[in-house]
């Protein structure tokens, strides 16, 4: 009964309740039917909500950036239970900021629309051909960026672009999706778009031009030069720890009065850094804490080597020691110190200091982010899509320290620990469930690695081939199976 009682007391999520909504929760106070559409995002999930919508909500908030509201777009079947969720809220987002010395909510408005989505992509083909929109962003997961591991350039023969291909003007993917609206943009006579990627990949701009412009070019050469020569694709660094929704997060927003199906919560610290080339215009993001720059890289090297690796040094540990979260793995004195040794040790001297911040301080930073025990980021969402994850964020560390005659103990570990990990059991004997788009791939080489690590070794490419590498893996990889995992961390640390 009581239940029920706080149920019917919830106030659903709405333009029309905002006013209702408790004193202390920040809402728009901006006119919202009168925003107009300026911006396209693909793969709008919870850290797009948490981070890059953000940034534009505070500026309409200071009546800037009116014509830059954001549609939101997806290009996979899931993406349209986000939208039936957002739809029947008026696309307003609740965001829990999650901090141990207070919890702070505020409503975001700055999304107005979320397509239909659609197999053949024409909703989002048709959005992208309006001359309004001026920016295509995308959150995509370093994975859905078909790069060849051969040739670190894009893989056309991957079957989905083959399709796109063939297929123009029905394509599968977003970047298809992107090409077909800038074909019947150049046809209308309107100018181009720029192109955002803001997904944790050094040069994601960079590679993201390269992909469309190859892509349009295998479809029409003239097209392709167009893009080549109109277009801009700035390279940028995201960074919020934004967990997955789960009972906890619905939990949460409910006991702050709100009805929202689709809240989100992230920690109190958020960064961006643009590269300022954008060739239709852009909202002044600098005026709410972004930062543009001529030259993004510095920043980008220290967050995916320091953060994104270090996510993966915790999460692959924290999995095969039945540890649910990042900050549980962050409490636990083995894991920890095994984070810190090879932060410190093996990681910091391939890093660049910035504006403000040098290696050893964003170790102290990312340590306090990290073990936040507000944020309750799983270790499975962490350690999902790792080939992408150790190829894109570990694989070039190791090549920069091996190439300068540095060791890599700690650094082979946390490879054995993630082939380990593939292996599919905990070693509390529970199962972990497929957690990558190439599980059984990888499953089988973890599998037959038990009794031979060359097996693994075959991921690697060139490391594959450097016994400074090598034999620090294997001899990692066969403790691990053999002493266990908290036995092997605690020796490398000793």
């Amino acid at each position: 009964m009581n239940e029920m009682s706080e149920t019917d007391q919830l106030i659903p999520l709405s333009n029309a309740t905002l006013n209702d909504l408790p004193a202390a929760i920040q809402r728009p106070t901006y006119d919202r039917s009168a925003l107009r559409a300026g911006i396209v995002h693909i793969g709008l999930g919870n850290f797009h909500r948490a981070h890059q919508a953000w940034y534009l909500h505070r500026l309409m908030q200071q009546g800037l950036a009116q014509d830059w509201a954001i549609v939101g777009a997806g290009v996979r079947s899931g993406d349209a239970q986000m939208r039936a969720r957002l739809e029947a809220q008026d696309h307003l987002t609740t965001l829990i900021e999650l901090d141990p010395e207070g919890t702070r909510i505020e409503v975001t408005g700055a999304m107005i629309d979320f397509l239909p989505v659609a197999e053949d992509n024409g909703p989002l083909i048709a959005c992208l051909s309006d001359p309004a929109i001026r920016i295509v962003s995308l959150t995509v997961t370093e994975g859905g960026y078909f790069i060849a591991q051969d040739t670190g350039g894009p893989d056309l023969d991957h079957p989905e672009l083959l399709h796109d291909i063939a297929h123009p003007a029905t394509p599968r993917t977003a970047f298809g999706a992107i090409i077909a609206g800038l074909r019947a943009r150049r046809l209308a006579g309107h100018g181009p778009f720029t192109v955002q990627s803001c997904d944790n990949l050094q040069g994601n701009g960079d590679i993201t031009r390269d992909l469309v412009v190859s892509l349009a070019r295998a479809m029409d050469p003239a097209l392709a030069d167009w893009i080549e020569a109109e277009c801009a694709f700035p390279n940028s660094m995201v960074d919020c720890i934004v967990p997955a929704t789960g009972p906890d997060e619905l939990a949460r927003v409910r006991a702050s009065g709100i009805e929202d199906a689709a809240p989100v919560t992230h920690e109190n610290f958020r960064q961006w850094v643009i590269e300022d080339h954008f060739c239709a215009g852009r909202p002044d993001w600098n005026r709410v804490g972004a930062v543009f720059t001529d030259d993004v890289v510095p920043y980008e090297s220290m967050k995916i080597r320091m953060l994104n690796a270090g996510h993966q040094l915790l999460a692959n540990a924290g999995e095969l020691l039945s540890i649910a979260t990042i900050a549980d793995c962050m409490a636990d004195a083995d894991i920890a110190a095994f984070f810190a040794q090879v932060q410190r040790a093996e990681i910091a001297p391939h890093v660049t200091a910035v504006a403000g911040m040098t290696a050893e301080e964003y170790v102290t930073l990312i340590t306090r982010r990290f073990a936040n025990p507000q944020i309750r980021d799983t270790t499975r969402r962490v350690a999902f899509d790792g080939l992408s994850r150790h190829r894109g964020f570990l694989h070039p560390i190791i090549r920069d320290a091996l190439a300068a005659g540095h060791r890599v103990e700690g650094l082979a570990l946390a490879e054995a620990l993630w082939a380990r990990m593939c292996a599919g059991l905990r070693e509390d004997g529970s199962e972990i469930a497929p957690n990558d788009p190439e599980w059984d791939v990888l499953h089988a080489a973890a599998t037959e690695a038990r009794t031979d690590p060359r097996a693994w070794l075959a991921l690697y490419a060139d490391l594959a081939e450097d016994p400074r590498f090598c034999a620090p893996f294997e001899q990692a990889l066969r403790r691990v199976w053999q002493d266990g995992t908290r036995s092997v961390l605690h020796s490398y640390v000793s």
